[in-house]
């Protein structure tokens, strides 16, 4: 199967993300899950087969694994539900997109740490602290927090990188009443998913959800609990002190690292081997998550 680098529906425009091309339906959006790849905030040239499939079907079983916990924006991953001229291009589409509610975004990152890893343990060993939360010390590398911890982020535009704010500024971007609430929900979320990842094996480290106002509500939106916004580690081979093999873009990131890619300007092409192992990984954490056979044509 051939990657899809961006989508092209004649007579639309979509606006593009790092890796989602998004087609506004005035009350309604169609989100596209792309293969492209970023590291580093850097589109890289070539992407990773189904690599949008995997983002949008794990975000699907996490939205119906959710029902009854919590409101989302997914209305259907159908192309047949789609309006026209959508549900001609099944070829470009199926497998990899949602008809979703348009809603007012929250601008903030909902990022939920159920360990020490990645920004959280280089501010911690800095200062004691992730995102203005004191924990205790002597803490190592990826260890388990006692509680999972609610450390939100500002939302950069595209090519910029989040930064880390307390509970007190993002309750001045978006108030204290939302900010209470997106807290809880997220880390409510957080535990279901965590405990389910749990009998399958995996470690959810940490992840990032996104939140939107609409009908007066706070619903969740977006990807949810993808190896993209999230990380999972393998429990059997799981030690702390040390970073954790992950379902993610690893491969990709540990390459640009041995090559001293600059994590700035143009991307490169990704050789063969790192996109077979990239793919590799993206489709194992869809099948360990949902327990399915990740079984779309030429996987």
């Amino acid at each position: 199967m051939e990657t899809v680098l961006q989508t092209k529906i004649a007579g639309t425009k979509p606006s593009r993300g790092k890796v989602r091309d998004i087609y506004d339906l005035g009350d309604k959006l169609l989100i596209v899950a792309s293969d492209r790849i970023s590291a580093f905030d850097v589109i890289m040239t070539n992407g990773i087969p189904y690599k949008g499939i995997v983002l949008t079907q794990i975000s699907k079983f996490w939205f119906d694994f959710l029902a009854g916990v919590v409101e989302h924006h997914l209305i259907s991953d159908d192309v047949a539900d789609f309006p026209k001229p959508f549900r001609d291009h099944a070829d470009q589409l199926a497998g990899r997109s949602m008809l979703v509610k348009k809603v007012k975004v929250l601008p903030i990152e909902c990022v939920v740490r159920g360990y020490l890893a990645g920004s959280g343990w280089k501010e911690y060993q800095t200062n004691g602290t992730v995102c203005g939360v004191k924990l205790s010390g002597g803490l190592k590398q990826c260890a388990k927090l006692p509680e999972p911890i609610f450390t939100p982020a500002t939302k950069a535009e595209l090519g910029a990188h989040d930064e880390n704010i307390s509970f007190e500024q993002a309750a001045q971007i978006i108030g204290r009443d939302k900010v209470t609430y997106v807290r809880d929900r997220s880390i409510a979320v957080f535990r279901k998913a965590s405990d389910y990842a749990e009998s399958k094996g995996l470690i959810l480290a940490d992840t990032k959800f996104e939140w939107g106002l609409v009908d007066g509500k706070i619903i969740l939106i977006d990807e949810v609990l993808t190896p993209d916004s999230s990380r999972f580690w393998p429990a059997d081979k799981y030690q702390a002190g040390r970073d954790q093999e992950s379902f993610d873009k690893q491969f990709v990131r540990n390459w640009l690292e041995e090559i001293k890619f600059n994590k700035s300007g143009p991307g490169v092409e990704l050789p063969p081997e790192i996109v077979a192992k990239t793919s590799a990984k993206y489709i194992e954490a869809y099948e360990r998550l949902t327990g399915r056979k990740f079984a779309f044509a030429g996987s």
